[in-house]
């Protein structure tokens, strides 16, 4: 298994409030502002899309590269990010 980032431990660490969905493993500024501009502006909508999609890694990603042209490295980095804080807080 592949090791995580010091972004992923910070955000699963504690709940996400009104973290941004820049805070979200995978997502940095470019891609936040692409999602930001079709209105998943805080991690809890991702969340939220995440959960719409049963938590599915392979609609999740689909969903990530579609909406905001995530490559698979920043799509599996995203999902196992949501993926291991719903194991821990939901």
């Amino acid at each position: 298994m592949s090791s995580t980032s010091q972004k992923h431990k910070e955000f699963v660490a504690e709940p996400m409030g009104e973290k941004s969905v820049m805070a979200l493993a995978g997502i940095g500024e470019v891609l936040g502002k692409r999602l930001e501009e079709k209105g998943f502006d805080k991690a809890y909508v991702v969340l939220g899309q995440f959960l719409v999609l049963k938590k599915d890694e392979e609609l999740f990603r689909d969903w990530l590269k579609d909406t905001c042209g995530a490559n698979a490295k920043q799509q599996g980095d995203c999902y196992s990010c949501l993926r291991e804080w719903c194991d821990s807080f939901l």
